[in-house]
């Protein structure tokens, strides 16, 4: 199943995501359920996080989110877990 995790940043919250970057990163490698995965833009500056996860179920992505290391950093103002149907690419 995939699932479309849409995060909005906090506002000037960009030191926290640079700092848990790495982390963040890392953690994508070693879960092995991400299947694409890159920052939202406003201009240059990241803001959100887009992220195509592809697990058994809703609690799966749910768990996954909860452990992500932005997350825990608190680097998100909203997370929204969105089932996705991919048609193209």
């Amino acid at each position: 199943m995939l699932i479309a995790l849409i995060a909005r940043d906090k506002d000037g919250a960009m030191q926290t995501r640079l700092e848990n970057r790495a982390a963040h990163l890392a953690y994508i490698e070693e879960t092995g359920v991400v299947a694409q995965a890159g920052p939202l833009l406003n201009g240059d500056q990241m803001i959100g996080s887009l992220v195509i996860l592809d697990v058994e179920d809703l609690a799966a992505a749910e768990n996954w989110a909860a452990n992500d290391p932005y997350g825990k950093a608190g680097l998100f103002q909203s997370v929204e877990l969105i089932p996705w149907k991919k048609v193209i690419g």
